[in-house]
């Protein structure tokens, strides 16, 4: 019998605070590769050339169509409840002068999630895309590297998003939340073909 594997019994959910005590202490090393998920410590998959390399073209595109009407934020804590605090790929922001350094953005600071999938696909869709969706994260997009496909999530209702959608060739992607911004994924991802 594998104690993970056994739900019924009782376990501590660690709270956003005591998971920065660990940190602060040196329970987690200060290059650890996790987040906090509704309690639990999750390791994160290490980010290989492809992936790191997509972040940075989605930074350069989003940087560009978004100016000053959100903040580009990257691989940084999302603050989502008092159990969850994922690093999501990328977020777009609602602008704020102290570009937040006084705190974590919550979901209400969120326009947009997306997450860059390599090996983490599953996980991605069946339980960040739930967790954000649970808060209240108008949309989030799943660049799919292993698929060639861009996966959009919008419309928030309940533990999934009311519009979704896949598409090999995405080319112009609006962004809900800000009306009339849309960005060219056109190059993002290799035609099935390649």
């Amino acid at each position: 019998m594998s104690i993970q594997s056994e739900n019924w019994l009782p376990r501590h959910r660690l709270t956003v605070d005591e998971y920065h005590r660990m940190g602060e202490v040196g329970l987690l090393a200060p290059e650890a590769r996790v987040e906090l998920i509704e309690g639990e410590i999750i390791d994160r998959a290490r980010i290989g050339s492809r992936h790191a390399g997509t972040i940075a073209r989605l930074i350069h595109l989003l940087t560009a169509v978004v100016g000053d009407r959100a903040i580009v934020y990257s691989q940084s804590p999302l603050r989502l409840d008092e159990h969850s605090e994922p690093q999501p790929d990328l977020a777009l922001l609602k602008p704020r002068r102290d570009f937040y350094t006084s705190r974590h953005p919550t979901a209400s600071d969120t326009l947009l999630v997306v997450e860059v999938s390599d090996v983490t696909l599953r996980y991605d869709r069946q339980v960040k895309v739930p967790l954000y969706a649970r808060h209240g994260v108008p949309e989030v997009w799943i660049v799919d590297l292993e698929n060639a496909l861009t996966h959009y999530f919008r419309s928030p209702a309940g533990e999934t998003y009311a519009h979704i959608s896949a598409t090999e060739r995405p080319g112009l992607a609006p962004i809900v939340a800000l009306p009339g911004v849309a960005v060219d994924l056109s190059g993002l991802l290799p035609s099935p073909s390649e």
